[in-house]
């Protein structure tokens, strides 16, 4: 077997035939893999006990997203903690080569990650703490059938100055949605989650063939396992405009399966069934340009951002007046909605 664990599976297996101080020097060396941190920004401290721990601002499969203190600077951060254990299908060496490449990225529109390390069985992901949460948390609280258009303008041109500066560093994003579109307590838009992220630099290639992303937001090329490239965040970025215009994306309401067929098989959707009236021509063209089934039609986003739609984004104050100023903080927003989706849960049973 490998003296380096190609999966989550092996982290575990190479150590069951040894004993117990050899496998625990073995396990501690594949943790250290884990422990990246960003130079020359502040030096954050790679121990749980530097960190108190606050309230979950989001879930999912793998593990948590909590809002903490950083004991040594006083000030909050957000700290993805996830689980090990319940990672056995991803090598070691993905997880440390998708951390690399969040402590590579310096943009101001990209979250700031801040260093990492595991603790027990989890591995802790320390990074900026944005206070107002996601587009996504903020649609599903306040906003439910999306929002007005300056609002979209503003968001999307920063969401896509961070696309713009992944694609010039070599990067594809693979999950652009208005989940991982953070914003902070001024209005700034953050663009977040590298979870899927992949880069084209460090291994020479110019395409990737594997399936990943989530349904509603994939690119067709990506659905039919074909070699794709930068443009199928263009694809994302265009569901994602849908999605904030209406409150959620295209096809949402149905299985994974039904979504892949209803991409491929139908034309791309659009603004046009929302009514003449409700878009300016601009969104509706600058959507339908990001749409195209055949990725070479798409544009690249620095000439997507020259598009006149983007002439009507406003600054951040904007955001801050028009989405933020009555919102509660995150973390009750998150025990609401999630004592929401338990009562409808309970009534449906």
């Amino acid at each position: 077997m490998s003296t380096n664990p190609t999966n989550i599976n092996e982290y575990h297996d190479k150590h069951h035939d040894k004993p117990e101080k050899d496998k625990e020097k073995e396990k501690d060396k594949d943790k250290e893999k884990l422990n990246i941190q960003v130079k020359p920004r502040k030096n954050y401290p790679n121990s749980a006990d530097q960190y108190e721990l606050k309230e979950i601002i989001g879930k999912g499969g793998s593990g948590c997203v909590q809002r903490a203190v950083c004991v040594p600077f006083q000030e909050n951060v957000a700290i993805k903690i996830i689980d090990l254990e319940h990672c056995k299908n991803v090598s070691l060496e993905e997880i440390r080569k998708e951390i690399q490449a969040m402590s590579l990225c310096h943009h101001p529109n990209v979250v700031a990650y801040h260093t990492s390390f595991v603790q027990n069985e989890s591995l802790w992901v320390i990074m900026d703490f944005l206070s107002a949460g996601s587009c996504s948390d903020i649609m599903r609280f306040s906003f439910p059938n999306g929002f007005e258009e300056h609002v979209i303008a503003t968001i999307l041109k920063e969401s896509l100055k961070a696309i713009c500066y992944f694609h010039k560093t070599g990067r594809i994003h693979r999950d652009i949605k208005s989940g991982n579109i953070l914003i902070d307590s001024n209005g700034n838009i953050q663009l977040s989650d590298f979870g899927v992220s992949a880069t084209l630099v460090d291994t020479g290639e110019t395409s990737r063939n594997t399936f990943v992303g989530t349904p509603c937001w994939m690119a067709p090329e990506i659905m039919e396992q074909v070699n794709y490239d930068y443009a199928v965040d263009i694809w994302s970025f265009g569901i994602t405009a849908l999605e904030l215009a209406r409150g959620k994306a295209p096809f949402s309401d149905y299985p994974p399966m039904k979504v892949l067929l209803l991409t491929l098989q139908n034309p791309p959707p659009s603004l046009d069934a929302d009514g003449e009236s409700k878009w300016s021509h601009s969104f509706k063209d600058m959507v339908e340009r990001c749409l195209q089934k055949d990725p070479a039609k798409r544009p690249i986003p620095a000439k997507l951002l020259e598009h006149r739609f983007f002439k009507q984004a406003k600054k951040p104050e904007y955001l801050v007046q028009h989405i933020l100023s009555k919102l509660p903080p995150l973390g009750q927003r998150y025990q609401m909605l999630s004592e929401d989706s338990f009562a409808m849960l309970r009534n449906t049973s």
